[in-house]
């Protein structure tokens, strides 16, 4: 065990222990996670982020939602700055191919075909998601090499009938009920 030393004479405690980030990527890739889409148009344009690191139920009063986002993403300073409302559409088991259209480099290309609908205030929701919210920022904080975005939630929607999508062990997965 590695420990630090501290200054107070107290007892040493572990240090940050060291891990390949590779093998531990992987190792996280073990536990599935739901696929969103966090979406508003901005400047007269769309833009969209896709990410695995989204939480619900952080709270109910009042009504909040997370996602992490990378520093090294360009997209998020866009909508975090300008976007004064966020669309997260939840993807489902049909979208598997809408996700990696809307992940790819092309940014030209993110929209060609997505039917979408924006609210009055330019959040984007992705038509056919199992469930969507527009939100607003509530607060966000630093973690690692990540920014936290807390939202608060203004509307959503959903249909019992959709099947979810995971994203487990680097894979797009369905899910399907245990007998």
């Amino acid at each position: 065990m590695i420990t630090a030393a501290r200054d107070d004479g107290a007892e040493d405690i572990p240090a940050p222990a060291e891990f390949d980030p590779l093998e531990l990527r992987k190792a996280l890739g073990q536990f599935p996670q739901g696929i969103v889409a966090v979406a508003a148009e901005v400047d007269g344009h769309p833009e969209v982020l896709v990410a695995s690191s989204f939480t619900v139920g952080v709270s109910l009063e009042p009504p909040l939602v997370t996602v992490a986002v990378q520093h090294t993403s360009s997209t998020w300073p866009k909508l975090r700055d300008r976007a004064s409302r966020l669309g997260i559409s939840v993807l489902g088991a049909q979208q598997s191919e809408l996700t990696r259209q809307l992940a790819s480099t092309d940014r030209a290309g993110r929209f060609h075909g997505v039917e979408r609908r924006i609210d009055g205030e330019r959040a984007l929701v992705l038509e056919g998601s199992p469930l969507w919210f527009t939100t607003r920022m509530h607060s966000q904080f630093t973690a690692g090499d990540h920014d936290v975005a807390v939202l608060e939630i203004l509307d959503f929607g959903y249909d019992e009938a959709s099947e979810g999508l995971v994203f487990h062990q680097s894979r797009f997965k369905g899910l399907t009920p245990l007998e």
